[in-house]
């Protein structure tokens, strides 16, 4: 008795849903969604049109099933029962029922429904139901990972928003587990990874902003100024000191709810926590994870090892510096204040003053920093993280804001479609230091479609000098799209053409403007000219004859410490028919990465690396 007055609480799909059965309600836990229906279905109807049966109420079902067990219980049949919808079912026999619905016109006069129309075939229990009714998802969960969305409340083509995106996301993982890690899944080594999507949209717009920017918005084109208004504005608004903050405070509150919503109900989860953005989202989480303080244990022991040769090179560097300004009679004063180049740059000429140096000297040191200041070089020269946000305000020109902390650390930070290079460039960043590592985070990776318009590179900022081509991702199949690989081969052959041809015209504009020599002389000057011709040959040939063992040295170049020395850019492979024209699939290529197998098995890949389980089969190409 006890039991039926509560009420049963059963979680589905995941644990992301929980189904009240008193209520027959179901309820989305980490999000919110309007709540669902759900019923005990006995009695279902379909018509000749459907491909699914549908059930009936429960209150009409038990109406069907009480008519039925009299009309067995008593053999009497061809009984006749009305629907709340006033139409009509026929028992005719156990194997024989019908539901006539009646015709459009009998209902908008109110009349007495007829038997009018196709009848719909009516069924009792769930024997014999084609319905795909699916296995469900392993109940071990071994990695979380937060997704953030860009702008807008629409994250794709369709128009959907973050929630059913990343439900695409979520089942493309577990088809690419039961593909790619089989056999860690049969040996019972994996479960799965759970994506939990971050809504910070409605929040921001439910200041009261919109109410203001509809006072000032122009009546014309009302549906394109609407949409960029809920759209594109949210750039702008991120980028304002006043809705910055209302931004970073929602999206990491958010996710701490999130985290610590998931620990209650999952008290056995060990594994690590991840973290996803796409587009306008991945630069917000960049700028939070930025700002990270990571704990002063492993601040002691990251930094301990490389504190007395980071110490030392950074004091060369304020020495050198004031050499330049012929004031080295003050390097003594500088080392004993232990004085890096982050500490002189937030000095004022009060504490030069509490320094003992007089007022001439002063004035160039503070006319130094403020050259530097203008040039807006990034130099961070260790992993430690910003006080009070100064530091980054002046190596990366973020907006001035409080970033609050996350309650965990992040194992890896992955970018969908990002512009983080962009506004790291307008911003004023001209290089990041090679030694530069997220405070909390030890994983990067920037994932991005060639044609995706918002989309930019973060290597090159590391290393400008070098031009270098982004690590190809590689296919979920195993090998290059078929229209790449032709390419590739048409490339090569070109090359080898062009190759053979200038080496033919070279070695026949030598014998032609050669002198004639003596027959005697003959085998000595062909042997002469294969050993001129030769190291002619090479400069050229070799450069362009080796574009595979390129791509083999770019995926080996030292691109820094921002994810643990290993590359941080990937493309994506174009489809055949995007390749056809860039322009035109341009807003596809922003918004295809929540069904991108591609990109759903690098993120498998990366997570389960971690923990030391590997795909089944190494695909080509792969680091």
């Amino acid at each position: 008795a006890g039991r039926d007055k509560e009420d049963l609480v059963v979680p589905t799909s995941g644990g992301r849903y929980d189904v009240h059965l008193k209520k027959r309600q179901r309820v989305a836990v980490y999000w919110e969604e309007e709540v669902s229906e759900v019923r005990r279905c006995t009695w279902f109807y379909k018509g000749d049109k459907d491909n699914k049966y549908v059930p009936y109420s429960e209150t009409f079902s038990e109406e069907l099933e009480e008519a039925y067990m009299v009309a067995v219980t008593l053999d009497e049949w061809k009984k006749k029962l009305e629907s709340p919808s006033r139409e009509i079912i026929i028992l005719h026999n156990p194997k024989l029922m019908v539901h006539y619905h009646p015709a459009a016109t009998s209902d908008d006069w109110g009349s007495t429904p007829t038997e009018q129309g196709r009848p719909r075939t009516v069924k009792r229990g769930v024997e014999n139901i084609a319905a795909e009714i699916p296995n469900g998802e392993p109940l071990q969960i071994d990695h979380l990972v937060f997704v953030v969305h860009g702008i807008g409340p629409a994250c794709d083509i369709r128009f959907r928003n973050i929630i059913q995106c990343v439900n695409d996301f979520r089942n493309v993982s577990l088809s690419m587990l039961q593909a790619h890690f089989r056999k860690a899944q049969e040996q019972q080594q994996i479960g799965r990874v759970e994506f939990l999507p971050v809504n910070w949209h409605s929040s921001l717009h439910s200041t009261g902003v919109d109410v203001d920017l509809e006072r000032i918005t122009l009546p014309s084109i009302n549906r394109l100024r609407h949409f960029i208004n809920d759209t594109i504005l949210d750039v702008f608004f991120y980028n304002s000191s006043t809705y910055c903050q209302t931004v970073l405070d929602t999206v990491a509150s958010e996710m701490n709810r999130l985290y610590q919503l998931f620990r209650q109900r999952n008290p056995l989860f060990k594994g690590g926590v991840s973290i996803a953005g796409h587009s306008l989202g991945s630069l917000i989480l960049f700028d939070l994870l930025t700002n990270q303080k990571a704990a002063p244990e492993e601040g002691e022991r990251g930094q301990e090892g490389s504190r007395t040769t980071s110490n030392l090179t950074v004091t060369e560097e304020v020495i050198e510096a004031l050499k330049k300004l012929d004031l080295s009679e003050y390097c003594g004063v500088f080392e004993k204040e232990k004085m890096d180049p982050q500490a002189m740059f937030l000095c004022t000429d009060q504490n030069f003053k509490e320094m003992g140096i007089p007022l001439g000297p002063r004035m160039k040191i503070l006319h130094y920093i403020d050259s530097k200041r203008e040039m807006q070089v990034c130099h961070p020269h260790s992993s430690s993280p910003p006080r009070n946000g100064q530091y980054w305000d002046i190596g990366l020109g973020q907006v001035s804001a409080n970033y609050p902390q996350l309650d965990y650390k992040p194992t890896i930070f992955f970018a969908f479609g990002s512009p983080i290079g962009m506004f790291l460039t307008v911003r004023g960043v001209k290089r990041i230091n090679p030694d530069y590592s997220l405070p909390t985070c030890r994983g990067f990776f920037n994932i991005f479609h060639p044609y995706d318009p918002v989309a930019y590179r973060i290597e090159p900022l590391i290393v400008p000098d070098l031009e270098f081509e982004p690590m190809l991702l590689p296919h979920h199949k195993g090998r290059k799209r078929m229209h790449l690989e032709l390419k590739e081969g048409l490339t090569r052959m070109s090359v080898d053409l062009k190759n053979n041809l200038l080496g033919s015209l070279r070695v026949a504009w030598q014998s032609f403007t050669r002198a004639p020599l003596p027959a005697v002389e003959a085998a000595g000057t062909d042997a002469e000219t294969e050993a001129e011709a030769g190291p002619e040959k090479q400069p050229d040939t070799k450069p362009e004859e080796t574009p595979a063992a390129g791509k083999e040295e770019a995926a080996l170049i030292n691109v820094g410490r921002l994810n643990g020395g290993r590359r941080i850019d990937y493309v994506l492979q174009e489809k055949p028919i995007e390749s056809f024209n860039e322009y035109l699939f341009a807003l596809q290529g922003h918004l295809c990465y929540w069904e991108s197998e591609d990109t759903v098995l690098l993120v498998l890949k990366e997570i389960y690396q971690t923990q030391g389980i590997a795909l089944d089969q190494p695909l080509p190409g792969s680091q």
